[in-house]
């Protein structure tokens, strides 16, 4: 019997966040709490789990202790069966400088790979939000025989733009060319109005990015970037391959939410994402208990709706709401309601995200908001419904209209 492959799972979770200003202000972006309970890297680490990767390490650089701190509390693997979830900080091995790039991440981090001595390394990003069985594409790159394999997910012709496109070649598997952002790219040949844009997710032969990540960093006119510089590196060698991402059978997956895949890159997919979350039947399922998102379990008592003082009773329509939460006369409708969360009296809560510890005054309402922790509404407040005032006392207010208050902001009436 052939012995299987030996994995290892290498997630980075080193980049800034800028365009999530101001939720990244104060934490990682695959720190930043997402569906009320989890946080974004729950997702990647979550798929590596189910898919039966049990040895990873998470890199990590731009305040992260909140992040640090999650995997500790959260992802505690059995050593007795060689399992751990370990979190990296970047620790200048090279010299006196940080990451450059995630090339440049995993080249500083290479010691943790020669120590493990895998035969295939997954490389994945800590902030998207889908499933996926990476067992199934690391049976399709051994058939391969590629030495580097890209995730690919079908999206419309319209949006190349937005994303590093992949060029395959006619047998569908071969990498052609790699394209960044293109503008007037070609459709795929069983299906012209699509593109396989890149997930940020790849399976590499050990030996193979080694020596890849080894050379870039000899390069000195490389951004050091994995999609940028080392997937290149392979597709000029014709050993990159793609997987496509309708291949992928996720167990309990429906046709609605079936190759589902979110960038939250921006305070508007963020939000978008969200709202995929709380319709009847889902576009993103969190209730898929075969392929479950793990987080940390939250010690706190269930959630509670309950009478105002004035007998008033507050309807919750489409809506998650978490542990801990308690909701007294108040309307809540398409929002997303994070752990510990009080709301007051006559309040309106519409179209929103809320994390844990927000506090919503009586008659105080919020509409197409994004509320961060500790967030204190005061009696009659409003977020969301004047944008001028707004932006007047200094939260984000996005082109599409979403307003941003940041954690441990008081908001006056």
């Amino acid at each position: 019997m052939r012995t299987p492959p030996k994995v290892f799972g290498i997630v980075l979770a080193g980049g800034e966040g800028k365009r999530l200003m101001p939720l990244t202000a104060d934490r990682a972006k695959p720190a930043v709490p997402f569906g009320g309970q989890y946080r974004l890297i729950d997702f990647a680490i979550s798929n590596l789990i189910n898919s039966d990767l049990h040895q990873i390490v998470v890199l990590t650089q731009y305040k992260s202790h909140s992040l640090d701190r999650h995997i500790t509390r959260t992802w505690r693997m059995s050593p007795m069966l060689d399992s751990y979830v370990t979190s990296v900080p970047a620790q200048q091995r090279l010299g006196k400088r940080w990451f450059t790039g995630s090339a440049d991440a995993i080249l500083q981090s290479m010691n943790l790979i020669l120590d493990e001595q895998p035969d295939i390394v997954v490389v994945i990003g800590a902030d998207h939000v889908y499933r996926m069985d990476f067992r199934q594409m690391i049976d399709a790159h051994i058939a391969s025989g590629a030495r580097a394999t890209v995730a690919g997910i079908r999206q419309p012709i319209g949006l190349a733009n937005q994303f590093g496109v992949i060029d395959v070649e006619s047998d569908g598997v071969r990498i052609k060319d790699f394209l960044e952002k293109p503008q007037n790219p070609a459709g795929l040949p069983d299906a012209p109005h699509e593109v396989l844009a890149s997930m940020g997710n790849y399976v590499f032969d050990a030996d193979a990015l080694i020596e890849a990540v080894e050379a870039d960093g000899e390069l000195p006119t490389s951004n050091h970037d994995m999609g940028g510089d080392i997937v290149p590196y392979f597709v000029g060698r014709g050993e990159a391959a793609v997987y496509d991402m309708k291949l992928n059978e996720v167990p309990g997956a429906t046709a609605r939410d079936r190759a589902y895949w979110r960038d939250v890159g921006t305070i508007d997919s963020f939000f978008d994402a969200h709202m995929d979350l709380i319709s009847t039947l889902p576009v993103f399922n969190l209730y898929n208990t075969d392929w479950p998102i793990h987080s940390q379990t939250v010690n706190s008592p269930p959630a509670k709706f309950v009478r105002d003082a004035a007998g008033r009773i507050g309807p919750a329509i489409d809506s998650i709401v978490s542990l801990g939460s308690v909701l007294s006369g108040t309307h809540l409708e398409r929002s997303v309601v994070g752990p510990w969360t009080l709301a007051a009296g006559g309040s309106m809560i519409s179209d929103a995200v809320l994390f844990d510890y927000v506090r919503v005054g009586p008659g105080a309402r919020i509409r197409r908001a994004i509320i961060d922790k500790n967030v204190v509404l005061a009696e009659g407040a409003t977020v969301g419904i004047d944008r001028e005032r707004d932006l007047e006392r200094g939260f984000t207010v996005t082109d599409s209209g979403i307003t941003v208050v940041g954690k441990n902001t008081v908001v006056e009436a």
